[in-house]
């Protein structure tokens, strides 16, 4: 979905490595970061339906970054869309800037969770997925976006085996997946997703038209992964 606040400000893809440029100062965790910006952008520019305008309405969509210890990408998208002033930008990582090393889901708007700790981000997912089935709220999605090295946590394989069982058809799970795991997963990281009754979609993560089908790929009754394979971290 392309929002409202997109076509009044007119930033674009193109005008993500400025924004990001703008975040100066201490190390950033750089390449995690820009590992994720294109799967961001795309989800942000042509998926999401969340806005400035409905983020506090019980129907929106819900993204939550899990891989919060890189978050300059994520920041440059939600300045983009509208969420907060581009001015912002130049404050992050300072003592008194709501954009910390580490998103605060109380000062950054748009944000869904704080994030950061590493290997959390799938289970409030699916704990949120199931709160809104709860509610009665059939049509929000949930996404949230992990790293491969995130699988190194046991939490998340608990979350896959739970997600799978229930056919909580409305989570969604972007891994980015830049070879940064300790150990990796025999057979790849979307096996381990399908042996639990998830749909998987592998792509290229620097491939907007995949990405975007991907995302899209209808999954009745199962939640959805997609991995984003990216140039490896150490390249």
């Amino acid at each position: 979905m392309t929002s409202e606040a997109t076509s009044t400000l007119g930033y674009g893809f193109t005008d993500l490595p400025h924004l990001i440029s703008l975040m100066v100062g201490d190390e950033k965790h750089s390449p995690a970061a820009h590992s994720t910006l294109d799967a961001l952008w795309v989800l942000y520019d042509r998926v999401l339906k969340v806005h400035p305008g409905n983020a506090g309405a019980a129907d929106r969509d819900r993204f939550l970054l899990s891989k919060g210890h890189g978050p300059m990408a994520y920041y440059a998208v939600l300045a983009a869309k509208g969420f907060f002033p581009v001015e912002l930008l130049h404050s992050f990582g300072s003592y008194d800037s709501p954009l910390g090393h580490h998103p605060d889901r109380l000062l950054v708007p748009g944000a869904e969770i704080g994030s950061g700790s590493l290997g959390h981000g799938l289970p409030l997912a699916v704990g949120t997925a199931l709160g809104l089935r709860a509610q009665g709220l059939d049509d929000p999605a949930v996404w949230v976006l992990l790293g491969d090295a995130e699988f190194d946590e046991g939490s998340n394989h608990e979350a896959v085996a739970f997600a799978g069982a229930y056919g909580l058809d409305r989570l969604h799970a972007l891994v980015i997946d830049n070879s940064s795991a300790t150990h990796g997963w025999s057979g790849g990281i979307a096996a381990r997703f399908a042996g639990e009754g998830w749909s998987t979609a592998t792509v290229d993560g620097r491939d907007h038209e995949a990405l975007y089908r991907a995302f899209t790929a209808p999954h009745p009754g199962r939640p959805h992964v997609v991995v984003a394979r990216t140039e490896p971290k150490n390249s």
